[in-house]
């Protein structure tokens, strides 16, 4: 990675490309408002911040802290990583609860509608010389039943070895290390890729500013994205994860859950790590 890209890669332009891609998001378009589900919503997080004022005592000088540091998340373009960051595993939670194929998890901030569409063994597109321990995830997607889904579509993006992510950092090629792998007639997919590395979200903004008075840490383990689809079945959006990474106890996202946490081998043919993970569905 060049310094231009380091120096670049600020939280104010990740921020501002992430608000830009969540507001172009199809599924918040049309989206119908009940007035007694907002007012219960509402008014519930509004006492809950009332009994936080009173039981702590909160002063004028903290309530303006915290006035001045909402307005500059908003100014930074952060909501949707503050957003994705600290509340979105609760939503995935709701959401899941009943859920009986493979576990979801958040979707970050960092997803890109319309990447490449790949063979069912593909290569994610990269740099040429992409630095990072190759790494060959192979799986099958099928149903509840065991059924395998036929060309399924298995979504999946992730940070480099110096963890960025492409559109969302300078100096990156628009779709490296993001594709969408089509499965075979039995739901079957190889994909090659590099390991990426945990990183850091962005600290130089409002995000920052609050790991930083919080005294907390800003350390996501290394993780790949997806999303799984397939006709007549219910789509998944997790994260999978690496055994043996110092953050996967500690996740500043609170995402990691013990079934998404993979354990690679060395690769049969002596050239990176190989690792295989089913992805089972949900009929719709």
């Amino acid at each position: 990675m060049t310094d231009t890209t380091i120096e670049q890669a600020t939280a104010a332009a990740s921020g501002a490309a992430a608000t830009e891609r969540f507001r172009g998001k199809q599924r918040t378009e049309g989206a119908e408002v009940d007035t007694k589900r907002v007012d219960t919503l509402a008014t519930e997080l509004l006492t809950a911040a009332y009994d936080i004022i009173r039981r702590h005592q909160v002063t004028y000088a903290e309530y303006d802290a915290l006035k001045s540091w909402l307005i500059q998340v908003g100014e930074d373009g952060e909501w949707p990583l503050f957003l994705d960051v600290w509340l979105e595993h609760v939503v995935e939670e709701v959401a899941s609860e009943n859920r009986q194929g493979s576990k979801g998890t958040i979707e970050g901030p960092y997803y890109v509608h319309g990447a490449p569409s790949l063979p069912a063994e593909a290569k994610l597109p990269a740099r040429e010389g992409e630095e990072g321990t190759p790494l060959l995830f192979q799986g099958q997607v099928r149903g509840v039943d065991g059924a395998p889904l036929a060309g399924a579509h298995v979504d999946i993006w992730h940070a480099d070895n110096d963890g960025y992510y492409s559109q969302f950092a300078p100096n990156l090629p628009e779709w490296n290390l993001r594709g969408t792998v089509v499965a075979d007639d039995q739901g079957n997919f190889k994909i090659h890729t590099i390991q990426p590395a945990p990183y850091q979200i962005p600290t130089d903004g409002s995000c920052g500013k609050l790991i930083a008075a919080a005294g907390w840490h800003a350390w996501r383990p290394a993780h790949l994205h997806f999303k799984v689809s397939a006709p007549g079945h219910q789509s998944i959006t997790t994260q999978l994860y690496f055994t043996g990474d110092e953050h996967i106890g500690d996740d500043i996202a609170s995402a990691v859950k013990p079934e998404l946490i993979l354990d690679p081998t060395p690769a049969t043919d002596g050239h990176g790590r190989e690792v295989t993970y089913d992805f089972v569905l949900d009929k719709a």
